[in-house]
């Protein structure tokens, strides 16, 4: 692993047409390798299955993809769907509003982390989603009117607005509006190794859109998944995950638009109504718990809201010691333990800040 020490100045690179990048498997040659994808979320999902036959693995698969098609429809924050039809209830000022077990669920969770967030991750917020124009699903313009946004802001849709009696769920807000686009590749990750678990499928990687899961092993070796810069081409970093980790990736290309020279990326503070600037990427890695694959997802998205200032004390909320933070100009602000972790493949491309 090359010396992180930290070079005299910061790199300064140059700008580069954003596309689309997430964490994906280091490939590698292993016996009985499976590997099956699909597109779902407005991204792409892969599951790799090692050490069983190709019958099994492709049924288990098959299973996970068609599991994570039914979640892109029923979640669906702007098609038709079980979540929508929730959202239009909401609206019409319907106080009590039986929806689904999984959502009610979902909005259980998303209520503990939104408190535990400070308020910087909130699914309520879908409404400032939408008015941004990434509610298609090509994101696009234009940017919505200082008028439209702080009428938003002021009506304080949040996730404590809502309560869960049974599949009953209880709004005292009708500015609420759910979107789990910010944890909901997390959430396909703990369905997607529940199912693999369940037929009998113990190494396998899930990968959803940069959001990954490690079971078991890849053959001798631990899962070894590799994260892309953020501008420009070539890896930033590698890392080998341990059975149960998942590592979630939020950045500001994965979903953006330009408007006059101005990039207004998805991540948007739902407390000003504003898309975040001054962030290319966040990392977390979560070691393994229940829910991990949730939180790996949604821990992302209050440390990148908090920026430079504050992304450490956001970390620490979220209950994650391991994260990293890649700011506008490429300097990579990281945690002690994260750091322990990483094999950085060019220590001269970008500056490295270990705290």
């Amino acid at each position: 692993m090359p010396s992180l020490g930290l070079p005299p100045a910061p790199l300064r690179r140059a700008t580069r047409p954003p596309r689309k990048r997430s964490s994906f498997p280091v490939a590698s040659a292993v016996r009985d390798e499976f590997r099956a994808a699909s597109y779902v979320f407005g991204t792409l999902a892969r599951v790799t299955i090692v050490g069983v036959g190709a019958t099994s693995a492709q049924r288990a698969a098959g299973l996970v993809l068609r599991e994570f098609d039914r979640l892109h429809r029923d979640l669906h924050a702007w098609q038709p769907g079980a979540l929508v039809a929730l959202n239009e209830a909401i609206a019409r000022g319907d106080r009590q509003v039986r929806t689904t077990r999984e959502i009610a669920g979902l909005i259980r969770c998303a209520r503990r982390l939104a408190s535990r967030s400070g308020g910087a991750f909130d699914p309520a917020a879908g409404k400032l989603v939408g008015i941004w124009n990434f509610h298609k699903n090509e994101a696009g313009g234009p940017s919505p009117s200082p008028d439209e946004i702080a009428a938003i802001v002021r009506a304080h849709p949040r996730m404590s607005d809502l309560r869960v009696r049974g599949e009953t769920v209880i709004s005292s807000n009708p500015a609420v509006q759910l979107d789990f686009g910010g944890y909901v590749k997390g959430y396909a990750l703990d369905r997607g190794a529940a199912i693999l678990r369940a037929h009998g499928i113990g190494n396998a990687l899930i990968n959803v859109g940069g959001n990954v899961m490690a079971l078991g092993r890849h053959g001798r070796r631990r899962w070894r998944v590799a994260l892309e810069s953020p501008r420009g081409d070539g890896l930033l970093a590698t890392i080998d995950l341990r059975s149960g980790e998942a590592i979630g990736t939020s950045g500001d290309y994965r979903r953006c638009y330009e408007v006059g020279g101005r990039r207004y990326p998805h991540m948007i503070d739902p407390r000003t109504g504003y898309p975040v600037p001054g962030v290319e990427s966040v990392t977390v890695l979560i070691q393994s718990r229940e829910g991990v694959g949730a939180l790996s997802d949604a821990a992302s998205k209050p440390i990148f809201i908090a920026g430079t200032s504050g992304w450490r004390d956001a970390a620490a909320r979220m209950g994650t010691t391991c994260a990293m933070l890649v700011d506008s100009d490429g300097v990579v602000h990281i945690t002690r333990a994260l750091n322990a972790r990483l094999r950085f493949g060019d220590p001269t491309v970008v500056r490295i800040v270990v705290r």
